[in-house]
């Protein structure tokens, strides 16, 4: 656990307690992302299975905590990294991935985004991974420059021709 010094956030690990914030964060990234994706499903449903990946040995959910009001902690970002084989044709076997990249928007535009993913980073050093990969909706620039600003570039560009609705 660590504490950023200029204000009550803390840094850890996620723990089963934390699950209803965090299916509350995955919805809003859904509800977030569904403009950009124009096959998403209506119906719900969860990009990740969090209690799963909280389980793993090779995966790692982290969370951001406002500690200001001692009485009620207020969970207000996470993400998670997950150690994922590469492609066989690059010179790493396995590669971190980073996903599940949330702040709450009364929090954004503190660096807290970047905290999480410098934390995702340290981890994945720890495991001796060499590559972190992630992927971003082309449409949201601003999550773009925020992993730009962490060190990430743009590699590989995925494009689409919709066949049902052109």
């Amino acid at each position: 656990m660590s504490t950023n010094s200029s204000s009550n956030l803390v840094i850890r690990s996620a723990t089963p307690a934390d699950l209803n914030s965090l299916l509350e964060f995955e919805q809003a990234i859904i509800e977030y992302e569904r403009p950009m994706e124009p096959n998403m499903m209506t119906s719900p449903f969860h990009y990740y299975d969090l209690s799963e990946i909280m389980q793993l040995d090779n995966a790692e959910i982290i969370v951001a905590e406002d500690l200001t009001d001692n009485d009620q902690p207020k969970l207000v970002g996470s993400g998670f990294i997950h150690i994922r084989k590469a492609r066989h044709y690059l010179d790493h076997d396995t590669h971190g991935y980073l996903g599940f990249m949330y702040v709450d928007p009364e929090y954004r535009g503190k660096g807290i985004n970047k905290i999480i993913v410098s934390r995702l980073t340290e981890w994945a050093k720890s495991k001796q991974l060499e590559v972190l990969c992630l992927t971003v909706f082309a449409e949201n620039q601003s999550a773009i420059r925020a992993y730009e600003k962490a060190g990430f570039y743009q590699n590989l560009i995925e494009m689409r021709l919709n066949l049902k609705n052109p």
